[in-house]
């Protein structure tokens, strides 16, 4: 592909007026980039930290909806909770599609622009989108801030690159893990603040959401500086940018095509907790609301404790292919301990285990972010997220019809643990490919 030339010590690049390109690429505050091992600028840590609430707010914010949103849908619509859940599965549907499309779209746009506008575009934009919400009158106008968010939250991708641009090769698992860590702080508060928060009102998680994400990217305009050299962008192409071009990238090498497939398949069974965990509770071990909230919190807890501490050290020890190994392998026991359990003391313990995926992302994202060019970073984190979008696609509709049709009267089969046995089955496939394909990292290309 074609990239800019690079610069040499002390020279600039054609056209660009000397005031011009360092304000672009610099905070007020800010000393002149350094270069750090993986030839990108470096960044103080109030930036780093930004970045890391950024995506951990995202996330929070997203959980306190959760509990809500059913609730004011229903209210608007005036109907039942029946009506309710069918026009939530659309809901559902189109955050996913437009995570799907324009992750890679806003990802290649960072690529052409710097990391710091999109990330504090999305942070204004998200805020405002929740303020369209809590005002929404209609359904219809709750639909498009839905679509909205779906859009402001596909600057993730750019948050990765963030990380990526910033951190060395050798440290990128450890940053990754830290980035995990946030989704999971969100994933652990998000829902259980949204639940105080709806006892006031339906709509108070909105404007909360709202005034977190305008204050953060207020902070951000003070402490982020840009991370992606001038020298290092590329032009905006959507040739490359759009979802088949980008997930191209993925399959331009087996080494790459590989990782892509490991990590779809995970994503892929991820999405059974995330569908039927609640009603298979409910089904087989009648939990309350309340156990059942404290079980996710523990899963929660769990990922963010194995993100953010764990992993550094799972990577020194094993390596990023080993861990990727390890976190498969446990991944694949917890799963089957879930759908084997049958008074939920199987499922307690089966928690950690099924947690050993948290090994799994950081080490894949920063075994591909090292194959990746500088320029390209966005790109890839954006294809990358685009196969957690596809999971989002298939995943809902393919668990519960496998739930629905594994329990009551007209079942094809009675085996309530059916869904998190597919899971499991769909990390063996990762594991088995992990373990078949060779992993040794081609140089850039």
């Amino acid at each position: 592909m074609l990239t800019q030339p690079k610069e040499e010590p002390g020279a600039r690049l054609p056209g660009a007026e000397p005031e011009i390109a360092d304000t672009l690429d610099r905070t007020p505050d800010q000393a002149p980039a350094r270069t750090g091992s993986a030839g990108t600028a470096g960044a103080r840590p109030a930036a780093t930290l930004f970045i890391f609430f950024t995506v951990a707010l995202d996330m929070l914010a997203l959980g306190m909806i959760a509990p809500v949103l059913p609730r004011l849908v229903e209210n608007l619509m005036h109907g039942t909770p029946s009506q309710a859940s069918q026009l939530l599965g659309i809901f559902g549907t189109v955050f996913a599609a437009m995570q799907f499309v324009f992750s890679p779209v806003i990802g290649s746009l960072s690529d052409r622009w710097g990391r710091r506008p999109i990330v504090l575009l999305s942070n204004f934009g998200l805020g405002f989108d929740y303020l369209l919400m809590a005002w929404a009158p209609t359904v219809g106008w709750l639909l498009l801030g839905r679509i909205v968010s779906g859009l402001t939250t596909s600057t993730v991708p750019t948050a990765q690159a963030y990380i990526a641009d910033v951190t060395p090769p050798e440290k990128r698992a450890a940053s990754f893990g830290l980035l995990a860590a946030a989704f999971a702080m969100g994933f652990v508060l998000g829902p259980a603040v949204g639940g105080l928060l709806g006892g006031i009102s339906p709509r108070a998680p909105f404007w909360v959401s709202a005034g977190l994400s305008l204050l953060n990217g207020m902070y951000g305009l003070l402490v982020l500086p840009e991370s992606l050299k001038r020298e290092n962008r590329s032009a905006f192409s959507w040739w490359r940018a759009n979802p088949v071009g980008s997930l191209r990238m993925l399959s331009r090498s087996r080494y790459l095509l590989a990782l892509a497939g490991v990590l779809l398949l995970a994503y892929g069974a991820q999405q059974s907790l995330m569908n039927v965990y609640v009603l298979y509770a409910d089904y087989r071990f009648g939990w309350s609301d309340r156990m059942v909230g404290i079980s996710l919190g523990t899963v929660g807890l769990f990922s963010g404790l194995y993100g953010g501490v764990f992993v550094k050290r799972v990577v020194k020890a094993f390596g990023e292919r080993g861990s990727i190994l390890l976190g498969l392998g446990m991944g694949m026991l917890g799963f089957a301990m879930f759908g084997l359990s049958r008074t939920g003391t199987l499922l307690w313990l089966g928690i950690p285990v099924m947690n050993g995926m948290s090994f799994v992302w950081p080490a894949s994202q920063s075994m591909m972010s090292a194959s990746a060019e500088a320029n390209e970073q966005g790109q890839l984190q954006g294809a990358i997220h685009s196969l957690r979008g596809i999971s989002g696609l298939i995943g809902p509709g393919l668990f519960t019809f496998v739930f629905a049709r594994s329990i009551g009267a007209h079942a094809w089969f009675h085996l309530p643990g059916s869904p998190f046995f597919l899971a499991s089955a769909l990390l063996a496939g990762a594991l088995l490919t992990a373990l078949l394909v060779d992993f040794r990292r081609p140089a850039p290309v």
